[in-house]
């Protein structure tokens, strides 16, 4: 299962290195314009840790249709965990 902690840390470490918010270039390849727009209530084109945590909740959920609130190498190799995958590196 993948903790709070270590989304927030991939957040981190995004906004560290991008020199503030994660916004739609950084997350280029991760999410498509569409996604970030629906992500992001405020609409400053940047999302908060809240907002990316909304998106990778989601993203889990979709990716784990057992309902378990763990991924296995199936769930992780289907479009929706491929997806989740994209979002966290």
């Amino acid at each position: 299962m993948i903790s709070r902690r270590s989304i927030l840390l991939t957040f981190a470490i995004a906004t560290l290195f991008g020199g503030g918010l994660p916004d739609k270039r950084e997350l280029a390849g991760r999410l498509s314009a569409e996604e970030l727009a629906a992500a992001d209530p405020d609409h400053d084109g940047t999302l908060t840790a809240d907002e990316y945590l909304a998106v990778v909740e989601q993203r889990f959920n979709a990716a784990n249709p057992d309902k378990d609130g763990t991924l296995d190498a199936r769930e992780l190799n289907t479009h929706e965990g491929r997806a989740l995958l994209r979002l966290l590196r």
